[in-house]
């Protein structure tokens, strides 16, 4: 092995024990927040992107879980915040943590998939822009690589919160 692969491989391993950190801050951080909340939950914790993912999911399917997503999601960004904020005084770092709650963000990241498949389907068929409707941050991502998987390009345009993603040609 040379150096540079040693390097490499030891910054690959360093950037893995960085974001499983963040998750377990991120874990202890949501657990108190649960008991504080009497809410049910189990934590799992995984490292997905070059991010750590940290879902909160319940075996016995308790509608609980819900009051921590609100109303689309609202709620579940409002508790990512936070608890990347947690992780950034406990660190001193950034992070891109992803939260899900009750496989909430699973869901919509495969109805987002879709949407962004058929836009391109549809861009494919006549050639012209698709527009589709504002979405946060996290929605336009995955309608995004959706379109990329496609084979087309997207953008988006607008200014927060109405920012939407618009399909074009190739």
């Amino acid at each position: 092995m040379t150096e540079g692969t040693t390097s490499a491989a030891a910054d690959g391993a360093d950037t893995l024990t960085r974001l499983e950190q963040e998750g377990e801050i991120a874990a202890d951080y949501l657990e108190g927040l649960l008991d504080i909340a009497d809410l049910d939950g189990d934590i799992d914790m995984d490292v997905e992107a070059d991010r750590a993912s940290v879902s909160i999911v319940s075996e016995t399917g308790s509608r609980d879980l819900q009051k921590l997503v609100g109303r689309d999601g609202e709620v579940l960004e409002a508790l990512q915040e936070l608890t990347r904020l947690a992780v950034h005084r406990e660190t001193g770092d950034r992070s891109r943590l992803m939260l899900d709650i009750g496989q909430f963000r699973a869901n919509k990241r495969a109805e987002l998939s879709e949407l962004g498949a058929k836009a391109a389907a549809e861009v494919k068929s006549s050639g012209e822009p698709v527009r589709l409707k504002p979405m946060t941050p996290f929605e336009r991502k995955v309608v995004h690589d959706a379109v990329k998987a496609a084979g087309l390009r997207s953008e988006s345009e607008g200014e927060e919160p109405a920012r939407f993603v618009v399909v074009l040609p190739a």
